[in-house]
């Protein structure tokens, strides 16, 4: 199946570019999701467990993955 990811700020920066598509399998979950983009090049300088929305919906490790899913990887926001 295949899933969105969207990426920002610093994240973006990182692995030079802002979305991209990912292939993973049946049954994945988020915690799946971010081991594939931190093995991307750029991808080791990311926590290994960032906060992450899939479909725009605050999602934990657990959370499963579907086809066609956007999961955003959301960097730490400071500031007011």
């Amino acid at each position: 199946m295949t899933v969105t990811i969207r990426l920002f700020a610093s994240y973006a920066d990182k692995l030079g570019r802002s979305a991209f598509e990912i292939e993973c399998a049946e049954g994945s979950t988020v915690a799946d999701i971010v081991r594939s983009v931190t093995s991307l090049p750029g991808g080791s300088s990311l926590p290994p467990m960032p906060l992450v929305a899939v479909n725009r919906i605050y999602a934990d490790s657990g959370t499963p993955v579907s086809d066609g899913d956007e999961v955003a990887i959301i960097p730490p926001v400071a500031g007011g």
